[in-house]
């Protein structure tokens, strides 16, 4: 079982007019090269259409570690109940796609569920300077969230700008575009979780000097979880 490092410090700041809270955790666990080493072990396959890289799961351990030492964090910040409190998913996740050979989905920050209330954690796990997690706005519609009222007007907007997208180089979002306008960020810092909600507007913020790293060890290694409230 993992534990809390003893020098575990939180910070929580709001973003955009909707001010979303984003929560910021420092020094999360007491061994994260514990997670390097389980992560070298594991077998990565495709993350799929929408993430640019490759994912593995991770332990059922760290699972119950969130959910017994991490979700008592979150409870004041984002008003969970304190049971109920389940995973839609819990991966490790490496970016591994040259920007050249990002498709559309990749290349414009994106939400993880329309759900308003599910949560989305960040485990950071490298230590070089590789980029960190920053939050957008949509300047067409305003929307920094995308609920289930709004997704139908957000993407049908979305459609229209493809062309936009089509005509503009090949890169990982990292800072203000054309569509996009960047509403806050947190550095990617080893040991550092981010929590925010799933259907906030979202990206990896990846320079274009970042060259993927297939090696857990070197890469832009994370763990990445959906944490949902069971109905």
């Amino acid at each position: 079982m993992y534990t809390l490092h003893p020098q575990l410090s939180c910070n929580t700041f709001y973003v955009g007019n909707e001010q979303s809270p984003v929560l910021v955790i420092d020094n999360l666990v007491t061994s994260p090269e514990q997670l390097i080493d389980i992560a070298c072990a594991q077998q990565f396959v495709s993350g799929g259409v929408f993430y640019p890289g490759i994912r593995a799961v991770t332990p059922l351990d760290y699972q119950k570690f969130l959910i017994a030492k991490v979700c008592p964090l979150l409870t004041d910040v984002f008003t969970l109940p304190q049971s109920g409190l389940g995973f839609s998913l819990c991966h490790f996740s490496l970016v591994t796609t040259p920007a050249s050979r990002l498709n559309g989905y990749q290349r414009i920050p994106h939400i993880d569920a329309v759900d308003r209330y599910g949560l989305a954690t960040l485990h950071y796990l490298f230590n070089k300077p590789l980029g960190g997690t920053d939050f957008y706005r949509h300047r067409a519609t305003g929307f920094e969230t995308i609920d289930e009222h709004r997704k139908e007007y957000y993407f049908s907007i979305l459609q229209q700008e493809k062309p936009v997208l089509e005509q503009t180089p090949t890169s990982y979002m990292n800072g203000d575009t054309y569509t996009f306008e960047k509403i806050g960020s947190v550095e990617g810092v080893f040991n550092r979780m981010v929590v925010y909600h799933k259907n906030l507007l979202h990206s990896g913020a990846i320079a274009e000097s970042f060259v993927p790293d297939t090696d857990p060890r070197n890469g832009r290694l994370s763990i990445n979880c959906f944490i949902d409230i069971k109905k």
